[in-house]
């Protein structure tokens, strides 16, 4: 009897532990390059860039000439990502500063420390790759200054989000 009972709260407890967990935070991407906040601001997910091992980064292939010279480091990258009909994804969009191309986008949450990001093009044409949790103490001294951690700063300055070209 105590044994079935210890069971059954260990699977409501793991099943709400995985409800809870949500992409907030910090993540490395793929290539090791780059660390992405993601933070909620008025009910969606918005990801900017948080760190870069090139400090000296501009959004060179912008679409939008007066942007080219902005540095990469806190650009919005994620962008009004929402809760999406399968439990711990969200879709949005996702601008990528490699080719200055905004794509349809999934996040999905792999585990507490795999998050799974999908770009596609008109639906069909996708690709994706996934990033690591950041813990905080995982610093790395290298590369530019992290973007102040402060969700209110964050939000204020991607208050009307950027625009599909």
């Amino acid at each position: 009897m105590r044994l079935g009972f210890a069971l059954l709260l260990a699977c409501l407890l793991s099943t709400e532990t995985a409800r809870a967990q949500t992409p907030i935070g910090t993540w490395l991407v793929a290539d090791g390059t780059t660390h992405i906040r993601i933070v909620n601001c008025r009910d969606s997910l918005w990801g900017i860039v948080a760190w870069t091992r090139s400090p000296d980064g501009r959004d060179v292939h912008n679409p939008d000439p007066s942007l080219r010279t902005r540095p990469t480091l806190g650009i919005p990258v994620l962008l009004n990502m929402r809760p999406a009909a399968e439990v711990g994804s969200w879709e949005g969009d996702v601008y990528n500063a490699k080719d200055g191309r905004t794509y349809d986008a999934t996040i999905t949450l792999r585990s507490a420390d795999t998050l799974h990001i999908e770009g596609c093009v008109l639906g069909i044409l996708c690709g994706g790759e996934d990033w690591q949790r950041v813990r905080p103490a995982k610093t790395n001294t290298t590369g530019s200054l992290p973007v102040p951690d402060s969700t209110k700063s964050i939000c204020s300055r991607i208050s009307a989000g950027p625009r599909r070209p």
